[in-house]
Order: C-alpha cells, then structure tokens, then sequence
C-alpha cells in the first residue's frame, strides 16, 4: 500500500497558504474548508505545515495578539514530506515518531497532495476489510 493509492481515493486537491500570511487568514481558511492543516509555502516550496496544534500553541503563547503575526512564525518546522511510492505504513511510522498528523506529498519537488493520519488508518481499514471480505467468498467457495 502506498501513498498514491491513498491519493487515488482521496483526490489530490491541496490547499496551502504563503508563509507570509497571517495567523488569523490561515485560521479562517482552516475553519472554512473544515481541514486541520495546510502546507506553507515560499514560492513554489513547501515550507513548513500549519496545523490546529500551531493555532493553539501560539494563542496560548501570545494571546489574541498572536493572530497578526506570520505564519511563518509560528508554523511546524522542519517540513516532513512522503512520495507517492512511500509506504503507508512508513508515513504512519514517520507520523508517530514526529508526532505528526499532516504530511505534505511531495513529487519532482512539487507539492501534489497532502494525507492525515486518518486518510492513512481509513486506507489501511478498508484494505484489511476488502482483504477479510476476499477471503470469506473464497473460504465460502470451497
């Protein structure tokens, strides 16, 4: 199982957000496309990612001030990146031991896609019950 399986389901659609926007656009576009996190972007490269978890360190640090800053200020940094050829398995490992949710996916240098931790437990779910369901008809069959 790989990521661009998981992308294959999910679609492909990204929304990022320049790393020279302010705390309180990204949390109005967090809010209205109901997502968690969105990559930073510096032109054309993936930055960094902005996650719930930054809005909330940073209201705690900084209090409602915190909303003018740059999301580049407070954004989660280094950027971790998946393949469409990486393991599901290998971004779920890549994921706990950064304690991460979001992974930006990256090709030719190019952000194509983003998955949760969700996307990836959903994936790996209905593969194992798509796998199960097989091998019932085939149990059934004999």
């Amino acid at each position: 199982m790989t990521i661009a399986m998981v992308l294959g389901d999910k679609g492909r659609e990204v929304t990022s957000i320049p790393a020279t926007a302010r705390v309180g656009d990204a949390v109005t576009l967090l809010a209205e496309r109901r997502i968690g996190a969105v990559p930073v972007m510096d032109g054309d490269q993936v930055v960094g990612v902005f996650s719930e978890r930054d809005v909330i360190r940073c209201l705690h640090d900084g209090g409602a001030a915190a909303l003018a800053r740059n999301v580049a200020d407070v954004m989660t940094t280094p950027v971790m990146t998946v393949a469409l050829g990486d393991s599901v398995l290998g971004a779920l490992s890549l994921m706990t031991r950064r304690r991460v949710r979001h992974l930006p996916v990256v090709e030719g240098g190019v952000v194509i896609g983003i998955v949760s931790i969700g996307d990836l437990v959903k994936h790996r779910i209905d593969r194992i019950e798509s796998e199960a369901a097989a091998m019932r008809d085939y149990i059934q069959r004999v």
